[in-house]
């Protein structure tokens, strides 16, 4: 279950103040207060999101998405067989701006295969190479390089 926004936490509580200030005053206000409640259960998740999209369009500060250019992706080889995704990305993490991390697994047992992939921003390319090739990650010497491209099959995958 997705949690609320902040603004959505806002709007109920003020039709909360609403209905508690129409239930003080009025006698016969149980149905005046349910019925400020069911209609603040739809209005409240429009208003947030409304006022949400408005802000996203209008700030200026959030960064863009990177480009496929300024991404590159780098060999991780030697990799410990139980190193998963997070603990790659922390260790990555520590020399620059991480996209994304592939650890390989054996198509057949699901078993990873010691190597992967690690797609960083290219200004922290080589900040990352030099720091952590040839250096022991979970008692393994890590083999770090910039990946190489991938050659086209000619033959079909069986």
């Amino acid at each position: 279950m997705k949690s609320p926004q902040i603004s959505t936490v806002i709007i109920a509580l003020v039709f909360a103040i609403i209905a508690f200030i129409i239930t003080s005053t009025i006698s016969n206000s149980s149905v005046v207060v349910s019925l400020i409640v069911f209609i603040s259960a739809f209005i409240a998740p429009l208003l947030s999101s409304s006022s949400n999209n408005a802000s996203s369009t209008n700030n200026t500060s959030v960064p863009a998405q990177k480009s496929s250019e300024d991404v590159k992706t780098l060999y991780v080889g030697n990799l410990p067989y139980r190193a998963n995704e997070t603990a790659i990305r922390e260790l990555f993490s520590n020399h620059g701006i991480v996209q994304s991390v592939r650890l390989m697994k054996d198509k057949h047992t699901g078993k990873r295969r010691g190597f992967g992939f690690v797609e960083m921003a290219t200004s922290d390319i080589d900040k990352a190479i030099s720091a952590l090739n040839d250096t022991e990650f979970q008692q393994r010497t890590l083999k770090v390089r910039e990946a190489k491209e991938r050659p086209e099959r000619t033959e079909p995958i069986d």
